[in-house]
C-alpha cells in the first residue's frame, strides 16, 4: 500500500523545498531569494509533482516586475500574489489529491501550471498535465507550455490557420516563435516567412522556414507582398504598417507588443481591437489557455518529430534570479530552463 502523505495518496522525500521566492517587484537579482519552504498542501484537485525541469517565458518578465502596471490590479499591488516564478514544468507525480482519478504516482507528466515551477516540488491541478513525450528530455519537455501553445492556439485558433495558406512570423527565434515555425508548417502552411535578427536566421530554416529576413538589414513592411496570416510575436511595426502585410481577407494575431511601465503593451492590444473595426483584416491578440487536449496535440507533434523545442540555456535552481535577468533581456534563441 502507497504512503500518505498529509492524507493523500503518496509521498514527497521531504517535508520541505527548495524554492525561489519573489519578495517584491523589481530587477531579478534584488527581489529573488532561493530558499527552503514548506511544501504546499495539496488540494483536492492537485497533484504532487517533483520538478525536473521548468521553462522560463516572457510571463515571467511581466510578473517580475509587475509591468505593465495596470496589471498589479490582478497580480497584487505592492507585492506580488504568484510568489514562486516558472509557469512551466516536467516531472513525475509523486502524490494526488483525493479527487484526481485520472493520474497516478510514478507517472512523468508535463503541463503548463500558471506559477510555482521554480522549486523542488510544484502543485498543479491534475487537469494541466499531459504525458511526458518519450523522445525528449526533461528540459526540452518543460518547454512545451505557454509558448507552445501560444503558437499552436494562435496559429490553429485565433488566425484559422488552413493548408496552403501564407504565413508572415515576426519574432521567430525567441521561444514562441520557433514553435510558430514548426507548428505553421506541421499544419500544412504553404510559405513561411520568418523574420528575425541575423544570428538566428540558419536556426529558422532550419525550423522549416520557407524564407528568412533579417530585420537588421531589411524592413519586413517594405516587401511588395501581402499574406494571409501574420503572427507578429514581436510588436515591433505600428499597426497600421502591420495591417499593410495581411490580405484583404486574412488575419492579423498579436501576442505581444513594446514592453512599457504603466498600460504597454495593453494599449497597443486594445488600439488594435478598436482600429480593426474599420479594417477588412480580422486582428486577434489573445494570450493562451491552458489545455490538455492541446497539451496532447503538442505530445504527438513532439513525437512524430514534426516539432521539436530549440534549447538555449540551462541554469540551476540556485541560478533563477541569473535566469529571469537573461530572459528580461529579451534575446532568448528558443527556450531556456531552470533544474532543481
Amino acid at each position: 500500500m502507497e504512503a500518505t502523505y498529509r492524507g493523500i495518496v503518496g509521498e514527497p522525500r521531504t517535508k520541505t523545498m527548495k524554492a525561489a521566492i519573489q519578495n517584491g517587484y523589481g530587477p531579478a537579482h534584488e527581489v529573488i531569494e532561493v530558499t527552503e519552504v514548506a511544501i504546499p498542501q495539496l488540494e483536492p484537485d492537485r497533484v504532487l509533482v517533483e520538478v525536473a525541469a521548468a521553462s522560463i517565458n516572457a510571463l515571467d518578465f511581466h510578473y517580475l516586475t509587475g509591468t505593465p502596471r495596470i496589471a498589479r490590479l490582478d497580480m497584487g499591488l505592492t507585492r506580488p500574489k504568484r510568489t514562486i516564478p516558472g509557469a512551466d514544468i516536467a516531472g513525475t507525480v509523486v502524490a494526488l489529491g483525493e479527487d484526481v482519478t485520472d493520474l497516478k504516482v510514478g507517472d512523468e507528466v508535463f503541463g503548463e501550471v500558471g506559477a510555482g515551477g521554480f522549486a523542488q516540488y510544484a502543485t498543479p491541478r491534475a487537469s494541466l498535465l499531459a504525458p511526458k513525450p518519450e523522445n525528449v528530455s526533461w528540459a526540452e519537455a518543460s518547454t512545451l507550455g505557454v509558448a507552445a501553445l501560444t503558437a499552436l492556439q494562435g496559429l490553429r485558433d485565433w488566425g484559422g490557420l488552413l493548408p496552403g495558406r501564407s504565413v508572415l512570423i515576426n519574432g521567430a527565434s525567441g521561444g514562441v516563435g520557433t514553435f510558430a515555425v514548426q507548428v505553421a508548417k506541421t499544419l500544412g502552411a504553404g510559405h513561411v516567412t520568418a523574420v528575425c535578427s541575423t544570428d538566428n536566421v540558419d536556426t529558422a530554416y532550419s525550423l522549416g522556414a520557407d524564407r528568412v529576413i533579417d530585420y537588421t538589414g531589411e524592413d519586413f513592411t517594405a516587401l511588395d507582398e501581402r499574406f494571409d496570416l501574420f503572427f507578429d510575436n514581436a510588436g515591433s511595426k505600428s499597426l497600421g504598417r502591420s495591417r499593410k502585410m495581411v490580405e484583404d481577407d486574412g488575419v492579423l494575431v498579436m501576442v505581444t507588443g513594446k514592453k512599457g511601465g504603466w498600460i504597454r503593451p495593453v494599449d497597443r492590444m486594445i488600439g488594435g481591437v478598436v482600429r480593426s473595426r474599420f479594417w477588412s483584416q480580422r486582428f486577434i491578440s489573445r494570450t493562451a489557455r491552458a489545455d490538455r487536449d492541446d497539451l496532447l496535440v503538442l505530445k504527438e507533434m513532439v513525437e512524430s518529430d514534426q516539432v521539436r523545442p530549440v534549447m538555449d540555456r540551462q541554469f540551476s535552481l540556485d541560478q533563477a534570479a541569473e535566469a529571469l535577468a537573461y530572459q528580461s533581456e529579451g534575446h532568448a534563441r528558443g527556450k531556456s530552463v531552470v533544474t532543481p
